[in-house]
């Protein structure tokens, strides 16, 4: 299915706010296996909404509107949903004493302009929001599904998992199945490279490419009459796909490197700890991050001083740290400060400006109880995504080296 999306706000425009929201549902739409050819952002006026709808449902199967939903004057999306469908404005009694409720439960005095979250156009469907007042739209105009949620990240996101999504997939008597292969050290030109005939010469399942913070995600969708023969399809594109990738890959779905590297510390009963510098903790919060990390992270300690690295981690030469031996040292450091079984260290230049190396230069350290490896890199990009490369890489190195593929 084709589905468009479309962003509502004048400030988006103007910069005031990045717009999130088209990421994060490009991102869901991409993993329930749906295709997006555009996206727009369009201000708060009510012609140019009209005909940026009209063009959105010309040239797709559905339409997702984010933003435009609330009570204030500029929130203009439903009146511009009407007059791009030719529908009239109606007013759910329902929804406004639902709307009187919730702001007496909470001791507020409800405006009159509230109000207009409770109406919608002629036939559209109120799609429930538990996380705030504005209630979602779903109408079907012309062979075109549209839904409009609100442009609140929160509210958004609960709406596009717990009311689109389930919407969108559903194809009346045939099913669309997807499965994301996550692979990793490979760069995503080779990926591609090594895919491309299953690329171009597979429509059903199809084959597309997720890239991002040095992780290559390959995206298997097939369109089946029920979800056993669409498996069926997947399972040989899946079998050649992990031939050809080979140890690139390393995870399938929802398995990230995080959820992966935990639960082979828990098999093995053993712990961990960070050391970083040029990260500056983030290496622990996206550990740490993953549900049940207090049973294996020990702790972290962010050196970002050279004096520091000395006194905290014991690394013997501060005068440059930007090298493997201090890379070493500050896993070692970090090991014996937390009593871990494993620890990962990161010290590098993210920039912009070089101090010891050219900016992008990465070691990343990691001590087992099997010994110490360190890995240089060459990162390229802004002090962000050398950052965020940097994390990456980091937990992906400490998986190779705990299933004790480094040393082999």
């Amino acid at each position: 299915m084709i589905v468009e999306v479309v962003a509502v706000g004048t400030e988006l425009l103007l910069g005031q706010i990045t717009n999130t929201n088209a990421a994060v549902i490009g991102a869901a739409l991409a993993a329930a296996g749906h295709d997006a050819h555009y996206q727009q952002v369009v201000g708060d006026n009510l012609d140019r909404i009209v005909a940026t709808l009209k063009l959105a449902m010309s040239r797709a199967d559905a339409v997702i509107v984010t933003g435009g939903i609330g009570p204030t004057q500029d929130d203009l999306t439903r009146e511009a949903l009407c007059a791009a469908t030719g529908r009239q404005m109606l007013e759910s009694a329902e929804y406004a004493e639902h709307l009187r409720k919730w702001f007496e439960a909470r001791g507020r005095t409800m405006s009159a302009s509230n109000l207009r979250q409770a109406q919608y156009p002629e036939g559209a469907v109120m799609l429930p929001n538990p996380k705030g007042t504005a209630p979602g739209l779903y109408l079907e105009h012309g062979g075109v599904k549209v839904f409009c949620v609100p442009g609140v990240p929160a509210e958004m996101e609960h709406l596009i998992h717990h009311e689109v999504l389930p919407r969108l997939n559903d194809h009346g008597e045939s099913v669309l199945l997807s499965r994301v292969i996550r692979s990793w050290g490979k760069p995503e030109s080779e990926v591609a490279e090594l895919l491309d005939d299953l690329y171009v010469g597979s429509v059903n399942p199809s084959l597309a490419f997720l890239a991002g913070s040095g992780e290559i995600k390959i995206r298997i969708t097939a369109k089946a009459p029920d979800e056993a023969t669409a498996r069926e399809l997947i399972e040989p594109m899946e079998a050649e796909v992990r031939a050809r990738l080979r140890d690139a890959v390393f995870g399938a779905d929802d398995q990230t490197a995080e959820k992966i590297l935990l639960d082979m510390l828990r098999g093995k009963g053993w712990t961990i700890a960070t050391a970083e510098s040029m990260t500056g903790g983030l290496v622990a919060a996206a550990l740490t991050a993953a549900p049940g990390a207090s049973d294996t992270v020990k702790g972290g300690a962010v050196t970002y001083w050279s004096e520091v690295k000395g006194a905290v981690l014991g690394v013997s030469d501060v005068s440059e740290v930007v090298d493997a031996e201090t890379a070493a040292e500050m896993a070692e450091g970090a090991r014996r400060l937390f009593g871990a079984d494993v620890a990962v260290s990161v010290t590098g230049e993210a920039g912009p400006e070089p101090a010891e190396k050219p900016v992008g230069t990465v070691f990343i350290g990691v001590s087992t109880p099997e010994g110490t490896k360190v890995r240089e890199m060459r990162m390229a990009g802004d002090r962000e995504r050398i950052r965020s490369f940097a994390v990456t890489s980091a937990i992906h190195l400490t998986r190779l080296a705990v299933s004790g593929r480094w040393w082999r």
